[in-house]
């Protein structure tokens, strides 16, 4: 089977520079044959070469990579010219970990593997993955519009597709829906939100009016949780028209001294440092505003998709999720991960098979029903593999049109680094009693400078208030 190409169709390497969307023709390689889908080499049943052995590596929990056996299995049942073997990593920090080790990391990677956008930058540098965009074209893989502009740019770098869109999950509100009651607070009067509108949206007022209709102090509970870190802060600043870094392709400093993100700030943090609606640094100690939302006694926190098998399994906890509140325009962040080829592949044109197929809506549709991945594959996402409709959250379309929204920042190798050095100064931005936000503005870039920009001028944070 062989999808036919639309006339004209340009060379890979144009097609991806104009960032056109992948076609559903993905959606179709993997259905036994009751619609055309791209041709697999290895579908030939006739005597061949032994075969190719290769690894295909993934990361995350068990329940979830235990779901990518079944799709290497189904692979090496149809193949003829070669065999998969999975291998998994708890985490995606324990992946990264075994690749950066010594000994070499291509003697780690597998031929097939998941990889972060984050991880891009550094997989390139160290020469690991190959580009993928030409090698699907030979395979039938027609251009069209099976994926969002997103999902293409976040692995495209050197105008070339590197690894094939996998999951994109953008960061939501999750919040309890008996301490957060959209209807009770229209009844008294109070503006909220419809979470079954066909794109729910809130204003930052209406986000700040659930956090304090949620907080009960009789009860103890608290109305909503904000990490005081830059992924925590940067759909705030950037809703509120501020900005994370100075540059969006070679960043040498953050920007929070730059009077767009202080404004940002000044409107969102009356609401993120409240001791009476946010949880207080003694709760904290107590327990992680994760266990706080699962005992019911937080309304809201911010997350991902990866948080509801977890939340589902919490006996009487009712939860639903809306997207990030607007400031002055719908703004979120979150991560993408990837499907990426080795640079030393045992085999590439099999390697190449395998992620066609891999790929494809019905077995990545198999991964999304452990419910842990928003799928970059627009037919998936829209499918009640991943909408799973009858099972909280409700309303698990909000990931889907939050995708829209979401904020790529620019590719840098020292993410962990950047957030370690200047911790400590974001959590005086959510906790000092006196707050002097310019100057702390100041100490934040300075101290980023040190990671985004060594061996630059050398800059002297100022302390902060309190």
């Amino acid at each position: 089977m062989r999808v036919r190409r639309r006339s004209g169709v340009v060379a890979a390497t144009a097609i991806i520079m104009s960032l056109p969307l992948l076609c559903g023709a993905l959606t179709g390689c993997d259905d036994g044959g009751a619609q055309p889908g791209p041709t697999l080499r290895s579908g030939s049943t006739e005597p061949s070469a032994p075969k190719a052995q290769l690894t295909f590596g993934v990361y995350g929990p068990k329940d979830e990579t235990s779901e990518f056996q079944g799709v290497v299995d189904s692979f090496n049942a149809q193949s003829a010219e070669s065999r998969v073997r999975l291998h998994t990593w708890s985490s995606h920090g324990a992946m990264m970990a075994d690749l950066r080790s010594g000994g070499g990391p291509a003697s780690h990677l597998p031929d097939i593997f998941m990889a972060s956008r984050s991880d891009l930058r550094w997989l390139q540098g160290k020469h690991l993955t190959q580009p993928v965009d030409e090698l699907l074209d030979e395979r039938g893989i027609d251009f069209g519009d099976g994926y969002s502009r997103d999902a293409l740019e976040a692995f495209s770098a050197d105008n070339r597709l590197q690894c094939m869109p996998y999951s994109i999950s953008p960061m939501v509100i999750y919040y309890n829906t008996r301490l957060v009651d959209f209807a009770k607070m229209r009844a008294r009067g109070l503006s909220a939100p419809d979470p079954a509108s066909s794109s729910p949206r809130w204003t930052f007022d209406q986000f700040t009016a659930a956090a304090q209709f949620a907080t009960r102090p009789r009860k103890g509970t608290r109305g909503v949780y904000i990490a005081p870190t830059l992924t925590g802060l940067a759909p705030f600043i950037y809703s509120g028209g501020g900005k994370i870094f100075d540059d969006e392709s070679a960043p040498t400093t953050l920007a929070f001294s730059d009077d767009s993100t202080q404004g940002a700030l000044q409107r969102t943090l009356p609401l993120l440092r409240d001791p009476h609606v946010t949880l207080t640094q003694d709760q904290l100690a107590k327990a992680s505003p994760m266990q706080w939302f699962e005992r019911g006694r937080l309304g809201m926190i911010a997350g991902y998709r990866s948080m509801v098998p977890a939340l589902r399994q919490v006996p009487g906890l009712s939860f639903d999720v809306m997207p990030m509140p607007t400031l002055d325009s719908w703004s979120t962040v979150g991560d993408i991960s990837g499907l990426c080829l080795s640079a030393r592949a045992a085999s590439t044109p099999e390697a190449a098979d395998f992620l066609v197929q891999a790929s494809s809506a019905k077995s990545v549709g198999r991964v999304v029903r452990s419910g842990y991945l928003v799928p970059a594959n627009l037919e998936a996402a829209s499918s009640d593999d991943f909408l799973q409709p009858g099972r909280l959250p409700e309303h698990a379309a909000v990931f889907n049109s939050s995708v829209r929204t979401l904020h790529l920042n620019p590719l840098i190798d020292s993410g962990p680094q950047l957030e370690q050095a200047v911790s400590g100064s974001l959590q005086d931005l959510l906790n000092v009693p006196v707050l002097d936000l310019p100057a702390l503005g100041e100490q934040i870039d300075a101290e980023s400078r040190s990671v985004l920009a060594p061996g630059g001028a050398s800059d002297s944070p100022t302390p902060s208030g309190g």
